[in-house]
């Protein structure tokens, strides 16, 4: 079954009345959340295109990508929405393997390592997280996530990674990826990242961003200053750009790096991660480039040996 029809150009379209239809039956149904539970992924991800197509072209990102956040009643959420030039059907046969979510996340500089194992009906993949800087996978903290796969419909996927329990008293973690194809060579996906914090959580933020977190900032702009220039949003909003614009990269430079021979894989990852985020010091940077290559060379050894054991403690 197709997502949609197509112009000559290849974008996605749908008919006019088509949406004027769906528009007057929510209508009648009544209230937006209803609403929101009759639409399929699918058919939200096309509408969400269509509104968002102008900005993807044209915004202050350079790149075709356009973000939203929000935090609401103790929520944090940030979404990414952007254009991969890579066929729709490569994308959904590397995103279906679990494995491939740990050669992912762990170019995060605070995932130091990730291991996948298969359960009756799940997968799990286990975090280990810490700070931007080498430790031993034992000073870690360790965090279990559900893998989830769901096909709608042929044309569109949606894989969630959820977690009870996350860093610092934060919990119901969730990362999700959807894509549906644009045409033969390009694909439209979101990324986003959402978890719940409490008070405890909320007042240690408040603390950090206003003194050793001062200069971090999102991407965002709440507001110029007299010379004109953005001021983008700061705290935790900021915090959750920041790490769904990471992952989203990080999603970017695994598919890209996909061509390259094997032995030469890794190492072209997180170059390409490290580059695609510098082009945003502002909001991204974190440490020179030598030192981050280091870094992740050498937790991705530790990956290997950890993912081994792992493997031969089921044998």
């Amino acid at each position: 079954m197709s997502v949609s029809h197509r112009n000559r150009r290849g974008s996605i379209l749908i008919p006019s009345f088509l949406l004027l239809a769906v528009a007057a039956f929510l209508r009648v149904c009544g209230s937006m959340s209803f609403a929101g539970e009759l639409l399929r992924g699918d058919t939200v991800l096309i509408e969400t295109y269509h509104r968002i197509s102008g900005q993807l072209e044209a915004n202050s990102f350079g790149v075709p990508l356009y973000l939203e956040s929000s935090d609401r009643e103790g929520r944090l959420h940030g979404d990414v929405y952007g254009i991969f030039n890579h066929p729709f059907n490569g994308i959904l046969d590397v995103l279906k393997v679990p494995a491939n979510w740990c050669e992912i996340v762990s170019l995060h500089p605070n995932i130091k390592a990730c291991t996948y194992r298969e359960f009756p009906a799940t997968w799990r993949l286990t975090f280990y997280a810490g700070r931007k800087e080498y430790q031993s996978l034992e000073d870690t903290h360790k965090f279990m996530y559900q893998y989830r796969s769901i096909e709608q419909l042929k044309g569109y996927v949606d894989i969630v990674l959820t977690a009870d329990e996350g860093p610092f008293g934060t919990k119901d973690h969730r990362m999700r990826f959807e894509a549906i194809p644009l045409d033969e060579t390009k694909t439209f996906v979101h990324v986003s990242y959402d978890y719940s914090y409490g008070l405890p959580l909320s007042l240690a933020e408040k603390l950090y961003f206003a003194t050793l977190g001062r200069g971090k900032v999102g991407f965002t702009v709440s507001r110029t200053d007299s010379k004109g220039n953005p001021v983008y949003i700061t705290g935790a909003r900021g915090a959750i750009e920041r790490n769904a614009v990471r992952f989203y990269f990080a999603i970017q430079s695994f598919m890209d790096t996909l061509s390259y021979p094997a032995e030469n894989r890794f190492a072209t990852r997180i170059n390409e991660w490290y580059d695609l985020t510098c082009r945003f010091r502002k909001q991204l940077f974190e440490m020179d480039k030598r030192d981050y290559l280091a870094l992740k060379t050498r937790e991705h050894q530790n990956q290997i040996m950890l993912q081994q054991r792992s493997a031969t403690a089921l044998q």
